[in-house]
């Protein structure tokens, strides 16, 4: 393996500076499809969606939403851009990532990675047959 690997073994929960430093690594090995995609996007980690954001997408619990894209796509109504650019914010609630990570028994770059994977391949008009297959092929060559 030529890459470094990096293991965190953790005692307390993975802080938000620890899950940030995960994502970095993350948007750097991006499948292809999706990265050419999203350079320039901002990423956010917040503990649980807001009111706000529990209203809109009326969820019954906030351990129901992983993460959320904010799309900047549209230049008028009803004509999207077909790449993301500053404007555009995936959220990341680290709080439901890590109640996932406990349940799955995966490891947390793992579940991150599917995360952002399948959040931005949503997002970016992928279908679930091409997010399944850039998620088994992005998970091979990272570790």
């Amino acid at each position: 393996m030529n890459g470094k690997r990096i293991i965190m073994n953790f005692t307390v929960a993975p802080s938000h500076d620890d899950i940030e430093a995960m994502v970095d690594t993350i948007l750097d090995h991006l499948p292809e499809e999706i990265s050419d995609l999203v350079d320039g996007i901002s990423i956010v980690i917040e503990e649980f969606p807001d009111e706000s954001i529990e209203q809109e997408l009326e969820l019954e619990d906030p351990f129901d939403l992983l993460a959320l894209f904010r799309s900047g796509r549209e230049i008028s109504p009803g004509v999207e851009k077909k790449s993301a650019n500053d404007d555009d914010v995936l959220i990341l609630y680290r709080r439901p990532i890590l109640d996932l990570w406990c349940e799955s028994g995966d490891e947390l770059n793992l579940v991150l990675r599917n995360v952002i994977v399948e959040e931005l391949g949503q997002n970016l008009d992928f279908s679930e047959d091409e997010i399944e297959e850039m998620s088994a092929r992005h998970f091979q060559g990272m570790l």
